[in-house]
């Protein structure tokens, strides 16, 4: 029976916290969700907490284990992937690669590993939601499943879904 983890940017932000919009925006968001979740997990980021607490609030179903803060999907080199991001023709990996390209098999690397292990977590059938960044969202699918998703806008993400040890990417619905 499959796995999925939902993974989605945290919605507009003013520094590390939420905007009024971003508030809304995520309450909304969480209003559309579907299905249960067995896990939560924030980056650890202020905005990515408040995220994932505003879709709760809308979403108004129990988690069966709750909500964590995982900084495993926050990196530790924020500076540099904006110093990337900054220099590079582009906002995708592949254009960070070309500045910078240890930073984005590193990162990939570290990120991919903690999204592993909130598959492992999960029971079989389990789904779980992922609050973080962009473009560290796409270095953990990356750095999991070897492919390369276009950039995830705020409040937006992407599904990874796990059946027999074969991963596979699909966009969430928007």
């Amino acid at each position: 029976m499959a796995k999925t983890v939902e993974l989605r940017r945290h919605t507009d932000a003013d520094g590390d916290r939420l905007t009024a919009d971003g508030i809304r925006a995520a309450v909304e968001i969480g209003r559309s969700l579907t299905g249960n979740y067995d896990l939560l997990i924030s980056s650890g980021a202020q905005r990515a907490t408040q995220t994932l607490a505003c879709l709760l609030a809308g979403f108004g179903h129990p988690v069966a284990a709750g909500v964590e803060v995982n900084s495993g999907f926050r990196s530790s080199v924020e500076e540099r992937w904006f110093e990337a991001a900054r220099t590079a023709n582009g906002k995708d990996l592949n254009a960070f690669r070309k500045v910078d390209p240890e930073l984005v098999e590193r990162e990939s690397a570290q990120l991919g590993a903690a999204l592993k292990a909130v598959f492992e977590l999960l029971p079989e059938g389990g789904k779980a939601l992922v609050v973080g960044h962009s473009p560290t969202t796409e270095a953990a699918v990356l750095g999991l499943t070897g492919e390369i998703v276009q950039p995830v806008a705020k409040g937006k993400g992407v599904r990874v879904i796990e059946d027999r040890g074969t991963y596979r990417v699909e966009p969430l619905a928007q």
